[in-house]
């Protein structure tokens, strides 16, 4: 038990550690770009990124948990025995699923909760759909190897509670993937950039309700207008 207890000091003591490295301002295609990822040290601050999209977060923004894009589901069996004897038993087993996000998850990257739940083996407790729509504060980004100084970075994003609000028992938010995190909608930004497939489907829904004559022709232009450079962009690059 004590030595369960000093690794999770340990483990909690890097949390404090002043990262070596700061960056201003980090972007997608640095995150994939081996001649510039390979010098980033994990644990790397990131003061601005911007994904792929062209979508900006910053240290000291608010921000809005979108929709969750994952489901999880629980089984439990229950069991019993009756007749003389107790000859026959018989077993129930009964599934219940419930909305959680995909990259956010409770707590802090290393936080105690997390550290204790992956020494039982457990996995990390992610956010439930309790919290759609609730506000948080980017409280830091930092930069993480997918393995090692040979892989890709990927950004986790700390969010705050805002107005001294918890988000239940805990005081802090981890998104495990900023750029999917954003770009999935699980968090809303002020100004977030349409996706191209989110522009394409804006468009097809727009032509089905000018086939059935929900909207004019003018009204479809205008969409079409709009849209066109959105869809066109990924083409052009």
């Amino acid at each position: 038990m004590k030595k369960i207890i000093v690794i999770a000091i340990c483990l909690l003591a890097t949390q404090f550690i002043v990262a070596q490295r700061e960056l201003d301002s980090l972007n997608y295609k640095n995150t994939q770009d081996i001649n510039f990822f390979k010098k980033i040290k994990n644990r790397t601050l990131v003061k601005k990124y911007t994904t792929l999209n062209k979508n900006v977060i910053k240290i000291g923004d608010t921000v809005i948990l979108g929709s969750p894009t994952s489901q999880e589901i629980n089984s439990r069996t229950y069991g019993g025995s009756y007749g003389r004897n107790a000859r026959l038993s018989i077993a129930n087993t009964r599934s219940t699923s419930k909305k959680t996000y995909e990259f956010i998850q409770l707590g802090r990257p290393a936080g105690f909760g997390t550290i204790m739940s992956a020494m039982n083996g457990d996995a990390p407790s992610m956010a439930g759909i309790q919290l759609k729509g609730t506000k948080a504060i980017v409280k830091e980004i930092k930069a993480y190897h997918r393995g090692s100084r040979k892989k890709p970075l990927k950004l986790i994003m700390v969010l705050g509670e805002i107005n001294g609000r918890a988000f239940g028992i805990n005081k802090f938010l981890s998104v495990m993937d900023t750029e999917l995190g954003i770009e999935t909608g699980e968090i809303l930004l002020k100004n977030r950039k349409m996706t191209r497939e989110e522009a394409i489907f804006k468009l097809k829904e727009a032509k089905e309700l000018l086939e059935v004559e929900v909207i004019s022709k003018k009204d479809f232009d205008s969409i079409k207008k709009k849209l066109t450079p959105i869809i066109m962009k990924k083409n052009l690059e």
